[in-house]
C-alpha cells in the first residue's frame, strides 16, 4: 500500500514532462521537493549568454503555475487581437528567403541540372518535316514513334512496318505467348490512327 501512495505522490519516469532532478530543488520559495518539471523562464532580458534558463518546479508548484499562467498577461486589447489572428506569426520570411535579393526569385544559374531534368522539359524540339510538305499532328508523331517509323514515311512503309510488328507480337506467331499483347494493341492503334491521318491519305 505504501508503494502505491509513493507512486501517486511522486510520478514515475514515464509521467509526461518529468525530468530526473539529480539534486535540483524546486524554485518555489520554501519548497524542498525535487525540481522535476520545467516552467518558462522569468520574463525580462537574459544575461547575454543566450536565452534565460527554465524554472524547475515540483509537481504541486508546476500545476499551480500552469493553472495561473496567462499568455496574454500584460498585453493591450490590440496586441491580444493581433496575437489571436489565424495568420499571426506567419508574416516573417523564413531564414532561407530573408536574404538580400530574395524578392527577385532564384536565377537559373543558382541550380545545377546534371541530368538535364529541368531544361529538357522547357526545350522545344523542332517539328520533324516531311518532304511532301504534309503536316503531322502530335498524335501522328506519337503513332510513328510506336511503329518506329521516321516522319517522312509513306503509306507503303506504314503498311510494311505494321505487318512486321503484327507478326512479331501476335500470340499465334509466338506459340501462344500472350506477353506481348499490350505492345500489339499499341501497334494496331497507331496504325489505325495513321492510316486515316491526312499526312497518309
Amino acid at each position: 500500500m505504501a508503494g502505491s501512495t509513493e507512486r501517486k505522490e511522486r510520478p514515475g519516469a514515464r509521467f509526461h514532462g518529468r525530468v530526473e532532478a539529480n539534486g535540483r530543488i524546486c524554485v518555489a520559495p520554501g519548497c524542498t521537493e525535487p525540481g522535476e518539471f520545467r516552467a518558462p523562464p522569468l520574463e525580462g532580458p537574459s544575461d547575454g549568454n543566450g536565452p534565460r534558463a527554465f524554472r524547475w518546479m515540483c509537481l504541486e508548484h508546476v500545476r499551480a503555475f500552469n493553472a495561473g499562467y496567462n499568455f496574454f498577461d500584460g498585453m493591450t486589447a490590440d496586441e491580444i487581437h493581433q496575437a489571436q489572428r489565424p495568420m499571426a506569426g506567419w508574416e516573417a520570411e523564413s531564414r532561407s528567403f530573408a536574404r538580400a535579393g530574395a524578392g527577385q526569385g532564384p536565377r537559373w544559374a543558382d541550380f545545377t541540372d546534371p541530368l538535364d531534368a529541368i531544361a529538357a522539359r522547357f526545350r522545344r524540339e523542332p517539328a520533324p518535316e516531311r518532304s511532301d510538305g504534309k503536316p503531322l499532328s502530335g498524335e501522328d508523331r506519337a503513332s510513328l514513334k510506336v511503329l518506329g517509323l521516321p516522319a517522312d514515311a509513306d503509306r507503303g512503309a506504314l503498311r510494311k512496318r505494321y505487318s512486321e510488328l503484327v507478326r512479331r507480337y501476335h500470340p499465334d506467331r509466338n506459340g501462344g505467348d500472350r506477353s506481348q499483347e499490350i505492345l500489339l494493341q499499341k501497334v494496331i492503334g497507331a496504325y489505325q490512327q495513321l492510316r486515316q491521318a491526312p499526312a497518309f491519305a
